[in-house]
């Protein structure tokens, strides 16, 4: 019997015609890079170099928050190399060590386009997984060999994945304030600047330091009944003073009991909310099921998620509407594009997430996904880079009428002057997060 083709098998399935059309676009780029790479000589990647630095913010103020881990993989031709982001800012010194001590000799001296290899090579290399400090090391690898595999095919890093699904990338604004008349201001120089979609940031009432508790530092407070009483209010507020033509979203980072919460986002539907961020921490998950029963609005969740046991069980069961995972905190470009793919089968848009603390390599990197997913939902507002960052990152994407533009170069579009980032050294010591104290005393996690 002669050996049928892919179409003919699925026919004789009974499929439809349809899924020989998703093997046909699956396929493509990679049929496409075959012919654009056919006939260049084999490549080897001969060095992985990590590069630290802690370049100022856009208002010329420094802080720890901007300390940028870059991993560059050079390969053995001449000129070719390709940058990942690896930023983990509250372990900066950590990350280095595990791109230089243990995944650095894994890579070097193999075939720099075997990605996905690379990529389960380096997960599976320690028996105990899944944590952030590995997840960014690798990502700040597995991005770089995308960006070497779309230079080396003179194309873009979206067109490896599929090719534009849209033609730029609508991000979302930010408003913060301690009430709904600074909260409304704030979304109006959002929507002046062009933004559609803004999220609201309550900052609360307190004072920005609390008195302390005996026996204890004077850390920031905040009051859980305060926020639920006021969120609502807030929201009210805005909507009735900026109108309906505006997306609103609402920001929490889980401090709130589970169950405060859930009456919260219940009280915020008449405002039609876009989505409410990040409900609960991951450790609280299992609430998930309990406020999709009760609330219409939107949930959009993974901000401190590193594993997939934390987001597979919500898209399953179709407990959340956008994920919003950091890329690099899960592990990369690979991994990142398995997740979209698998959020477009169960409805779940994407909303990577994109605070000032990614570099403009991270930032590239959305962009490229962002432009390729079919479920794209919203992009979190990107960062106002300092001209000391695109200075050492040329290329850095820009943002213009609330859409995020990246660069059209082949790989990434990122490039990186070592010399200019030399300027800017890295103190790899220290560097926490605020702490946040309820008013009972207690710490809460942020």
């Amino acid at each position: 019997m002669a050996p049928l083709n892919r179409r003919e098998w699925l026919s004789r399935l009974g499929l439809a015609a349809g899924a020989a059309g998703v093997l046909d676009r699956l396929a493509a780029p990679a049929q496409a890079y075959q012919s654009a790479t056919r006939g260049l000589p084999p490549l080897k990647i001969t060095n992985v170099k990590v590069i630290l630095t802690n370049p100022p913010y856009a208002n010329g103020s420094f802080s720890f928050m901007q300390r940028l881990v870059i991993a560059k993989v050079e390969t053995s031709e001449p000129g070719l190399y390709g940058l990942g982001c690896a930023s983990f800012v509250f372990r900066p010194g950590a990350v280095a060590g595990v791109i230089e001590k243990h995944l650095k000799p894994l890579v070097v001296g193999k075939d720099p386009e075997m990605v996905g290899d690379h990529f389960q090579a380096m997960h599976a290399s320690a028996l105990w997984r899944g944590g952030p400090i590995d997840n960014y090391a690798v990502s700040g690898i597995d991005m770089a060999l995308w960006d070497i595999k779309g230079k080396r095919a003179k194309m873009p890093v979206y067109q490896l994945l599929g090719g534009k699904a849209r033609s730029a990338v609508q991000c979302y604004g930010d408003a913060a304030g301690r009430d709904g008349a600074e909260m409304a201001e704030g979304v109006k120089r959002a929507m002046q600047k062009g933004f559609r979609h803004v999220r609201l940031n309550y900052r609360g009432k307190t004072v920005p330091e609390g008195p302390g508790f005996e026996g204890m530092p004077t850390d920031n407070v905040v009051d859980p009944e305060e926020w639920v009483r006021e969120i609502p209010r807030v929201f009210e507020h805005v909507r009735r003073t900026c109108g309906e033509e505006v997306e609103l979203m609402q920001h929490l980072h889980g401090q709130l009991p589970p169950q405060a919460t859930i009456g919260m986002v219940k009280r915020l539907e008449p405002f039609r909310p876009y989505f409410f961020e990040d409900p609960f921490y991951p450790e609280d998950i299992g609430y998930m099921k309990n406020l999709r029963q009760v609330t219409t609005v939107p949930i959009a969740i993974g901000e401190k998620f590193v594993n997939e046991h934390e987001y597979v069980g919500l898209i399953k069961n179709r407990l959340m509407d956008f994920i919003r995972v950091h890329v690099p905190a899960i592990g990369g470009l690979t991994k990142a594009w398995k997740l979209a793919v698998l959020g477009e089968w169960f409805a779940v848009r994407t909303a990577w997430h994109a605070p000032g603390d990614l570099s403009p390599v991270g930032h590239a990197a959305n962009g490229h996904l962002d432009l390729a997913a079919l479920n794209f939902g919203i992009q979190e507002g990107p960062f106002v880079h300092s001209d000391a960052v695109r200075e050492i990152f040329p290329g850095t994407p820009v943002v213009k009428g609330g859409y995020l533009y990246i660069n059209e170069a082949p790989g990434l579009g990122i490039d990186l002057n070592e010399a200019a980032a030399a300027k800017y050294p890295c103190n790899l010591e220290g560097g926490y997060l605020g702490r946040r104290r309820s008013t009972n005393g207690s710490v809460l996690r942020n």
